[in-house]
């Protein structure tokens, strides 16, 4: 049988720089086809990194509405061959009977959130709302971003992964993932939290990428109550984050950042207001 691969490699390559060329080797990560079957049906292949792939299958199936909880996956099979890693996954009794009724197929390039959406109803689903007493200072945002560009291994190994993390308060950094594809590492973050029984609504999920909707559809699936990305939302992300309750803090950096919905949870009490 076939052996999973490492999620980065070596590649030969010349660089030139400062009027010089020189030989030597990057690493880059790897890109492999990850196929999702429930109860031996075909349903989604998406290109991802092949790690943290138990956190895949369980987020990826949050998300997509097929199942409630990790537990209703009654068993997690990872096959991997020469064209890539199949997640077999059984679905239990109820579930699985859902499950045949919504059946299709789905393919989709690296990262893709909505790639094989068979309708529009299907892609702008309605959502649930999240609610929470959750308030955060500016300097907890401004310190769950620096704890989570700090953990990022395999973007700094790299340059080329994006990363989600969950950040409390209480806890600070209670896990991150790290995948090609931005949608793919909030999935495994999603299924992370899920199997390790941790809430993901005391607290904030900080993302290394720009904000479209299908990244506040996962938070919102997750009741993530505040979501922090270090680039800027689309407007119908940030019009989907106002009605699922989710506070939108993007552009976030060293020097600041901007509140897009629900101020509320922010607490700027400790600065001082320039606004005119």
């Amino acid at each position: 049988m076939a052996s999973l691969p490492s999620p980065t490699t070596d590649a030969p390559r010349t660089a030139f720089r400062n009027g010089a060329a020189s030989a030597g080797t990057r690493t880059v990560p790897e890109e492999t086809a990850i196929a999702f079957t429930y109860n031996r049906a075909a349903y989604a292949v998406m290109m991802a990194s092949p790690s943290n792939l138990e956190d895949f299958a369980a987020g990826f199936s949050l998300a997509e509405g097929i199942i409630a909880s990790p537990s209703e996956i009654a068993s997690l099979e990872i096959v991997p061959s020469a064209l890539g890693v199949e997640l077999r996954m059984e679905l239990t009794g109820s579930v699985a009977d859902k499950f045949t009724e919504r059946r299709r197929l789905m393919a989709g390039p690296v990262g893709c959130g909505l790639c094989g959406i068979e309708s529009l109803t299907e892609a702008m689903r309605p959502l649930p709302v999240v609610h929470s007493t959750l308030l955060l200072s500016a300097g907890a945002i401004t310190q769950a971003l620096a704890d989570t560009n700090r953990k990022q291994a395999m973007s700094q190994l790299t340059r080329a992964f994006h990363s989600a993390g969950f950040w409390s308060p209480t806890k600070g950094l209670v896990a991150l993932r790290e995948d090609v594809g931005r949608h793919n590492a909030l999935d495994k973050l999603a299924g992370a939290l899920a199997r390790a029984g941790e809430s993901a609504g005391s607290g904030a999920v900080v993302i290394s990428s720009r904000v479209s909707v299908e990244m506040v559809q996962k938070a919102a699936m997750m009741g993530a109550p505040v979501l922090i990305a270090i680039s800027a939302p689309t407007a119908l992300a940030i019009r989907t984050a106002e009605r699922a309750g989710i506070t939108l803090v993007a552009i976030a950096r060293d020097d600041g950042f901007e509140i897009f919905t629900k101020g509320e949870r922010v607490d700027l009490s400790a600065l001082k207001n320039v606004a005119r």
